[in-house]
């Protein structure tokens, strides 16, 4: 509050450094919807940016997190090589590095440096994640945790178990894809709904599960067991392994594009922007006065999955508390992803 939008979008990548570029375009969104400025031709950079983005953030879930609970090493070297394709695509975007700007910047696709981005991420995916092709369907899911060929497949086979797979499961609905508008409605309106947001007055959640409950795969695991660690496991492979084929979809729409005129008579006004991240749907939204932001405010996924009544509050109600609880509780706290540094601990009362 009190910035100027360009000073605003100099310090949102800095605030936040996990999804750092989705924080970007969320607020760059609300800020041209407040300014007015009609940035679509950009629809699809931005899109493959943020796609990018959760290519790395469920790399490291899988290939750091993951190998760490099983008490087997970590593979940085292989999220390293795979951030080096997610760093090398906005440059093949926007030259001047210019693409997170209100407006847009001017947008060269370079299409054998982004096909070569995303073969790179594609064939780092299915080596390190998967040692071949992804699963499909639930046999083949069995079958390929059950080979155990990488810490991914070994952690799933777990999961997998009948005391595992329900684990965790509750009937707090999806977060559905809202709009903009929706959240910057009930973000102006209330500014609790930033630390307690409500979808028709009840939780929910947000995240690969919801995304993907359609899917073959995870939708037989939440037939089976609810949306407990099975099918949050499934759903963070299944988004992963089709995260590639996203990227040149949207590569494919792409257009050279100047940034959208400013006329510079906008100066005051308020928008909300929306992007989805690998934790979930983020939303900003922000008032203008005179030229300087006036109110912002912000709801991330974590609000909504770790809720006081969220999904893993519910999920954990009426767990028993065996020896396996603290793992099961990491498990599930993974699953829905805080962005904050989190501790679990299990205090015995009488």
């Amino acid at each position: 509050c009190g910035r100027t939008p360009d000073e605003a979008m100099r310090l949102v990548p800095l605030l936040f450094s996990l999804c750092g570029t989705a924080q970007s375009l969320a607020a760059v969104e609300a800020l041209e919807a407040a300014l007015g400025l009609d940035a679509r031709p950009h629809t699809a950079a931005r899109a493959l940016l943020a796609d990018a983005e959760s290519v790395t953030n469920h790399a490291w879930q899988v290939l750091m997190d993951w190998p760490a609970r099983l008490g087997e090493a970590l593979q940085p070297k292989e999220v390293a090589g795979l951030r080096a394709a997610v760093t090398a695509i906005h440059p093949a975007l926007y030259p001047a590095r210019d693409g997170l700007r209100p407006g847009g910047g001017s947008l060269r696709p370079d299409r054998a440096a982004l096909t070569a981005a995303i073969a790179t991420l594609r064939e780092g995916v299915e080596r390190a994640v998967f040692a071949g092709p992804a699963p499909t369907d639930g046999t083949a899911l069995e079958r390929w945790a059950g080979a155990g060929a990488t810490p991914a497949a070994r952690l799933t086979h777990r999961v997998l178990t009948p005391v595992m797979a329900g684990f965790g499961a509750c009937d707090v609905p999806a977060l559905e894809p809202h709009p903009a508008f929706w959240f910057g409605e009930r973000l102006s309106a209330d500014a609790a709904f930033s630390e307690v947001p409500r979808q028709d007055g009840a939780p929910a959640h947000t995240g690969p599960l919801a995304r993907q409950s359609a899917h073959p795969l995870v939708a037989g695991l939440l037939a089976r067991h609810g949306t407990g660690l099975a099918a949050h496991t499934a759903a963070r492979l299944v988004e992963l392994a089709g995260l590639a084929e996203r990227l040149t979809t949207w590569a494919e729409r792409l257009d050279d594009a100047e940034p959208a005129p400013d006329t510079g008579t906008a100066r005051r006004g308020a928008g909300s922007g929306v992007v989805e991240t690998a934790r979930g749907r983020l939303a900003h939204w922000l008032r203008l006065e005179d030229g300087r932001i006036a109110d912002c405010r912000i709801v991330a996924p974590t609000e909504w999955n770790f809720a006081t009544d969220g999904p893993l509050a519910q999920g954990l109600a009426g767990a028993s508390a065996n020896g396996a609880l603290a793992e099961r509780t990491g498990l599930l706290v993974a699953a829905l992803d805080p962005c904050v540094a989190s501790v679990i601990t299990i205090q015995d009362e009488d």
